[in-house]
């Protein structure tokens, strides 16, 4: 729990941090009974993680997703509390003019027919596709992990997939989920992501995606999370903060990836970031009754995916009207008449009396991924007492976050309560 106490001058561990993998971590050091301090430059908890009210509208801090396949996302989170909305499965890809279905029979089987006919590649294709989603979904993480490693469009290729499919499916679906369309990412993450949306539901909580920060900080003691503190510095057995020091036996730093750069010289240097801008429109009618991805299979314009938000979550809007998540890779003005003019396209129709509630850029969304990654894990212990977590010791995903914060909070009680 959040609250206003002040800093103490010592504690057994402190945290810096609290976005996901820092709140998962204190939460693991809580329960071992390790005194704990997390130190919070914002004045919220949850990192990357968040959500603002702009207009009566909820918008979460650029297009993100929750996957209730992640099995850390199911140790630490009440899903029925956070009353996950359910986006429907699969897409809706624009090509020729027209939106053509694509799902997972086993999941929509009314949809069969249309996906096998949707122009997208050849049948043989189809069937090649499904074969490398079928075999992330159904084969044992380790022996995923021990498949040899490539980029995801080289990997595309060795399963056989045709440059046809490539772009016309593939790139535009990873590209609003790796935040890069060149397909240069790992195939052992890519791998990972075809498994979790083919074996889970995709949504967003009902109270947006800051929900999930502070279901995490709730399960804190008052005063743990110290907010508005800016870590100045950190070394061996101490945190300096512009509101005092904390002397302690470790450092567990969860900040962002950049500023751990900075906070930590042995990790090397700052990792390079993908950038992205949501557009957040409101309309009076939703331009489709579904919550499906839609996708320009053609590549027409700047928009990577979009989605009817309010479909899934009506809690979004406080006055009914439709709110559409448009994404564009980078970032872009706030200008919003090239993303409109490609939306008009994509959803065959006038968007002119769309209203722009704000356009969101995020500079740092997610850390890149290039292989090699091996197993994907980056040590999160460096010695001294200094540990360190986040989707950049892991994958890229708040899977990641998570998974991390709660490795390095097993490395910190292995040292302070050995036995």
């Amino acid at each position: 729990m959040v609250g206003r106490v002040a800093l103490p001058s010592r504690a057994e561990v402190v945290v810096v941090g609290a976005g996901l993998a820092g709140l998962v971590a204190a939460r693991s050091l809580a329960k071992a009974g390790v005194d704990t301090v997390v130190v919070e430059s914002a004045d919220r908890v949850g990192g990357r993680v968040g959500t603002d009210v702009v207009d009566g509208f909820r918008l979460d801090r650029g297009f993100q997703v929750l996957n209730t396949d992640y099995p850390q996302v199911r140790r630490e989170l009440d899903l029925g509390a956070l009353q996950v909305q359910a986006f429907t499965p699969g897409a809706l890809i624009h090509l020729e003019g027209h939106l053509h279905r694509l799902a997972d029979p086993r999941r929509l089987p009314l949809a069969a027919l249309d996906t096998l006919s949707a122009p997208i590649g050849s049948m043989a294709d189809k069937l090649r596709l499904a074969a490398m989603v079928a075999a992330a979904a159904l084969l044992p993480v380790p022996q995923l992990l021990a498949r040899p490693e490539t980029s995801a469009y080289d990997s595309a290729r060795e399963n056989g997939l045709s440059e046809a499919i490539i772009d016309r499916f593939v790139r535009p679906f990873l590209s609003g989920v790796l935040l890069e369309d060149t397909l240069e990412t790992s195939s052992r993450f890519v791998d990972l992501v075809w498994r979790s949306f083919a074996r889970g539901t995709v949504g967003v909580p009902a109270y947006g995606m800051a929900a999930i920060p502070r279901q995490l900080a709730a399960a804190l003691s008052p005063g743990v999370v110290q907010l508005n503190t800016a870590v100045e510095a950190v070394r061996s057995g101490c945190v300096t903060t512009g509101s005092g020091s904390v002397s302690c036996a470790a450092v567990l730093v969860a900040a962002d990836p950049v500023a751990a750069a900075h906070l930590l010289p042995a990790l090397g240097g700052e990792p390079a970031m993908r950038a992205v801008t949501t557009y957040y429109h409101a309309t009076s009618e939703p331009p489709l009754r579904e919550a499906i991805l839609v996708l320009d299979g053609q590549r027409s314009g700047p928009v990577v995916n979009s989605l009817v938000l309010t479909n899934a979550a009506p809690s979004y809007s406080a006055d009914g009207r439709s709110l559409v998540s448009s994404s564009v890779l980078g970032i872009e003005s706030a200008d919003d008449r090239s993303a409109r003019r490609h939306l008009a396209v994509l959803y065959g129709q006038s968007t002119e009396d769309w209203e722009l509630i704000d356009a969101v850029q995020v500079r740092a969304a997610l850390p890149a991924a290039p292989p090699p990654l091996g197993n994907l894990r980056k040590p999160v212990s460096l010695g001294d007492g200094l540990y360190v977590a986040g989707d950049h010791r892991d994958t890229p995903s708040i899977q990641g976050a998570m998974a991390s914060g709660a490795r390095a909070a097993r490395a910190v009680i292995r040292q302070l309560r050995p036995s």
